[in-house]
């Protein structure tokens, strides 16, 4: 017990490291540009609230708050930033003016030190790889729920898929070439699906398939409700199980029961349950041997009630592989993946809405999530590139208190040839403030949701609900 709430505090310790380091180095890129151009620099940040330390040295004050998340610059030279920053604590009006081209290069350096701190993860990542799951990777068919729309249009474990909506898939997860993302982007009422079986080119019509949510819970996205095609390896045999007793053994590869092939251990597992008293044929792959082994099911405890089983547990990540893609690649599909998403988003037809997005708690769930995982340090890199581009490109946004909308500001200065009223940026600065802060609780919200013992209390409040208890007459 000890040692895993050590081991839960020190993954706590990585992310927080390593989500720091991302806003700390995109402000170090305002910071350092600012003192290029000579502007001046009243604040710099580490983490906000309260300090618990601060030292003015050459008349910058550097502190580090109370609250470990992120950090800032202030400039008071740029748009008034007080309701994120704190109450400039001298007269603006008296500050030597800048000329607008030093506002965009200051507002421009902390997207470009995002991008090349992505690099830099990304040179990490190429060089020591990243792992790769056969679900991220394939894009045949290994389990379809039953009365699925995948499976009313005729789609069969095995299938491998071709195009999704018309456009080519190389993966089934992920953002850029997926399965799961063009359907999730899809926006007609059916969605073609072009797959290959036996050789043969088809191509089905879908009905994309829609989960009912509550108001309070994040709205469900389309799905086929397929799975990707994973190797079913064995990673533990119970102790007297049938399993056990028919001498299976942890690395065996089921590849198939009853003269029938399956693609993924979902197969197993559903034909047992309907099939609870049958004796199975196992057709194992051990050590390059392939062997025929029998099997009959009994009821094992399962999560608190007896089950029909054999007493297996699979390896669910599959067979992984080490993939070293080169840095160029990295960025780019990044920032594809994030102007995809943002196109989405602005999509009036789209499922995908703001508050499918994440914010720091998401965010964090994700990274925690990755450290606990094996190699999870190259994924906490691998997916540190994917959001460096993500905060570069989002802050390159053309609204007021982000880094878009200072560059906006600078060239209607530049065009009028005359700074914007103070007092009118001081009102647009703030609304914008409130409203990115609303949103980011808003976000928040659901992120919350997300978390395990949050997510339990909630499914147990829906399943106590009138409505999931009530029954048609």
């Amino acid at each position: 017990m000890i040692l895993h709430i050590a081991r839960v505090i020190f993954i706590l310790l990585e992310v927080l490291i390593l989500f720091n380091l991302l806003i700390v180095v995109h402000e170090l890129g305002h910071f350092l540009a600012a003192r290029w151009r000579g502007l001046y620099i009243e604040k710099f940040g580490v983490w906000f609230g309260k300090p618990i330390w601060k030292k003015t040295i050459n008349g910058v004050q550097y502190s580090l708050g109370s609250l470990p998340f992120g950090g800032f610059v202030a400039l008071p030279q740029l748009a008034p930033m007080d309701i994120i920053e704190g109450k400039a604590d001298l007269d603006r009006a008296k500050l030597p003016k800048i000329s607008a081209l030093d506002k965009i290069i200051v507002a421009v350096a902390g997207p470009v030190f995002s991008l090349l701190l992505a690099l830099f993860f990304a040179g990490i990542v190429w060089a020591v790889g990243h792992p790769v799951s056969e679900g991220d990777s394939t894009t045949v068919i290994g389990y379809v729920m039953p009365d699925s729309p995948a499976q009313k249009a005729g789609l069969e474990p095995g299938d491998k898929i071709l195009s999704v909506d018309g456009k080519p898939v190389k993966r089934f997860m992920g953002m850029n070439d997926s399965i799961s993302w063009d359907v999730v982007r899809s926006e007609g009422d059916k969605i073609a699906v072009k797959f290959q079986r036996d050789g043969k080119i088809q191509t089905v019509w879908v009905e994309p398939y829609k989960a009912e949510t509550r108001g309070w819970r994040r709205k469900s996205v389309r799905q086929l409700l397929i799975y990707p095609a994973e190797t079913p390896i064995i990673e533990k045999v119970e102790p007297k199980s049938p399993a056990a007793a028919a001498e299976l053994r942890p690395g065996d590869i089921i590849r198939g029961f009853n003269q029938t092939p399956i693609y993924s251990p979902v197969a197993l597992l559903e034909y047992i349950s309907k099939h609870p008293n049958d004796k199975l044929v196992l057709h194992v792959e051990r050590n390059g041997s392939k062997l025929d082994i029998p099997v009959k099911p009994t009821l094992l405890p399962t999560a608190g009630e007896m089950k029909p089983r054999i007493g297996i547990q699979w390896d669910t990540t599959g067979i992984v592989s080490i993939q070293h893609p080169n840095p160029i690649e990295q960025v780019y599909n990044s920032v594809t993946s994030t102007l995809k998403t943002i196109g989405a988003v602005a999509s009036p037809k789209s499922d995908v809405k703001l508050q499918h997005l994440s914010g720091p708690v998401g965010i964090g769930r994700i990274y925690y999530l990755l450290f606990r995982s094996e190699r999870g340090w190259q994924l906490a890199l691998w997916f540190s590139v994917i959001l460096n581009v993500n905060l570069a490109i989002l802050n390159l946004l053309p609204i007021p208190v982000l880094d878009g909308g200072h560059i906006v500001l600078a060239l209607i200065e530049s065009i009028r040839r005359k700074p914007v009223n103070m007092r009118v940026l001081e009102v647009v600065q703030t609304s914008c403030a409130v409203m990115i802060i609303g949103y980011m609780l808003y976000i928040t919200f659901f992120d919350v949701q997300d978390l395990p013992f949050v997510r339990k209390k909630l499914d147990q409040l829906e399943a106590q609900s009138p409505r999931k208890n009530s029954q048609t007459p």
